[in-house]
């Protein structure tokens, strides 16, 4: 089913510690930051992103960079009423939502719209960490792991037995026989 996932933009940058930590100062820049780390994230999903800032325009503002819808709210419009406004078209139109945001209000108006809420620090997390599918290559190797018993700190002892096997067979490894 198709999605559309919601971002709060001032609301992820005021909130998480990693804006902080960059030393941004200038909300033009944080924005900028922001998109591109969601850009990295979301690069290969199906998903529409949408990232919502407060605007001063006369009228409401709609770019695309890549995949990532960026609205400004017009003048007198909080950015909270247009995420509310988006979860309710994208349920009507039969897709599912996905929040971020750490204000109250909008968390309870998209939950009523059977939408689903997340923090901002959820998201902060999901944008720090590692490619979904280094992540599933590591959890299988994790899992081959304890299926076959292997322990990678015995890496060492493997390197030992086999060069032990080498010098005793003359570099080769000995055949088993077949009964």
């Amino acid at each position: 089913m198709s999605r559309d996932i919601l971002v709060d933009g001032y609301n992820v940058i005021k909130k998480n510690p990693m804006f902080q930590s960059l030393g941004i100062d200038n909300m033009e820049h944080a924005r900028r930051v922001l998109i591109q780390q969601l850009r990295n994230r979301y690069r290969n999903s199906e998903h529409t992103l949408i990232v919502v800032f407060d605007g001063n325009g006369a009228r409401e503002e709609i770019r695309h960079e890549e995949h990532i819808r960026i609205v400004f709210s017009r003048y007198g419009e909080k950015a909270d009423a247009v995420i509310i406004r988006m979860a309710a078209q994208a349920r009507e139109a039969g897709r599912e939502v996905e929040m971020y945001s750490d204000d109250g209000e909008i968390r309870d108006a998209v939950g009523e719209k059977g939408g689903q809420t997340r923090s901002t620090g959820h998201l902060a997390m999901q944008l720090k960490a590692g490619p979904r599918d280094v992540e599933a290559r590591a959890r299988h190797r994790i899992e081959v792991r304890k299926v076959y018993g292997l322990n990678p700190a015995d890496k060492a002892k493997w390197d030992y037995e086999e060069m032990s096997l080498q010098q005793h067979t003359g570099g080769k490894k000995k055949k088993k026989k077949r009964k």
